[in-house]
């Protein structure tokens, strides 16, 4: 149990990736094809994502998170010597269908019945978020699923945040911000969320602007802390 209450808040939006999605599930279902790699190359593969996605911002290049997808998991292949045509398309596919987080059906359900909004924000495409809501049986208890395709952007770029405030019309206060992903929370913390970072590995903060209300190893407690 935790003492943390945020006051004001009318709508839930979770990260994706990390947050309500093993991002790991993918590698650890091709276990046995990757044998002692499939740690390394997993890392790899997530570290790559999210670099492309912060160079190609900066270099006013967009593609899709589906093509980040594929171009850093071929980066992580061929920096683990695992380059193999059927074993790429069998990860992607996996990418699409990722396990959620065992507390996130309940948390969700738990949220709507207290009359709260959700959503999610995320840096996903639309066909990949579609595909991975459905996988987790999720869509009944989500109000929105955004993704920064409508804004051909990636995080941390302060529109991407700006889309769940003008499709929830509420303000930045009224909308906590859920994220695995220390450099999420600090970038939505600092346009203005109220942000709980979502530390399920223990890490160390970031040191960036933006600071979140609180820190908390699931997503467990998260009903209780904005509907009292």
């Amino acid at each position: 149990m935790t003492d943390l209450k945020l006051d004001g808040v009318r709508a839930c939006v979770f990260d994706a990736y990390g947050t309500m999605f093993d991002v790991h599930s993918a590698a650890a279902a091709c276990r046995d094809d990757l044998g002692d790699k499939a740690d390394s190359l997993s890392a790899l593969w997530r570290q790559k994502q999210l670099e492309y996605t912060w160079l190609r911002t900066l270099m006013k290049a967009h593609v899709d998170f589906w093509q980040i997808t594929g171009d850093a998991l071929d980066y992580a292949m061929a920096a683990t010597d695992l380059e193999d045509a059927a074993l790429r398309e069998k990860l992607m596919s996996l990418y699409l269908t990722l396990k959620a987080y065992p507390e996130v059906p309940d948390v969700l359900s738990r949220l709507k019945d207290a009359g709260m909004q959700t959503g999610i924000l995320s840096n996903g495409s639309p066909m990949m978020l579609k595909a991975a809501v459905d996988s987790a049986g999720i869509a009944a208890n989500l109000d929105h699923v955004l993704s920064v395709e409508d804004v051909g952007v990636f995080k941390v770029a302060p529109q991407t945040y700006q889309l769940a405030v003008d499709r929830l019309s509420l303000a930045p206060s009224e909308i906590c911000f859920m994220s695995s992903n220390a450099w999420d929370a600090a970038g939505a913390a600092n346009f203005g969320f109220q942000v709980l970072w979502i530390n399920r590995f223990n890490q160390p903060r970031e040191r960036l602007p933006g600071v979140p209300k609180g820190v908390l190893s699931s997503l467990t407690p998260l009903p209780d802390i904005v509907t009292g």
